[in-house]
């Protein structure tokens, strides 16, 4: 079974930064994609942003310019970096990774910005 877990999430103010991480049980090459969703109170979860095997990444328009997704393959995790976040950044942000056979979810991890 693959696991997947999340990690820094936390409270910050308006403005401000943060960075999740999200590592894996299996060799990070073995998922063809890992992506960032969220998701606020009475909201569906959405896609924040994604970046592939090749290192190709995309964002939702919302936090472009401000987040950032990387990858540490030596680690088996990816990262988001978060700047000039704002309050309705708020939500439980959730890890993902695709493979050829599998979609494999984490706990997901509490970002709140506030005012």
């Amino acid at each position: 079974q693959v696991q997947v877990v999340e990690s820094g999430g936390g409270l910050v103010q308006s403005g401000g930064s943060l960075r999740l991480s999200c590592t894996t049980s299996i060799n990070i090459f073995s998922l063809n994609v890992m992506g960032w969703y969220r998701q606020a109170p009475g909201k569906q979860r959405e896609l924040v942003a994604f970046i592939t095997s090749r290192g190709d990444t995309d964002y939702v328009d919302s936090v472009k310019g401000r987040f950032s997704i990387s990858r540490d393959n030596a680690k088996n995790t990816i990262y988001l970096q978060m700047n000039s976040l704002k309050p309705e950044d708020t939500a439980v942000y959730y890890c993902r990774g695709n493979t050829n056979s599998g979609v494999y979810w984490g706990q997901g991890t509490q970002v709140t910005v506030s005012t």
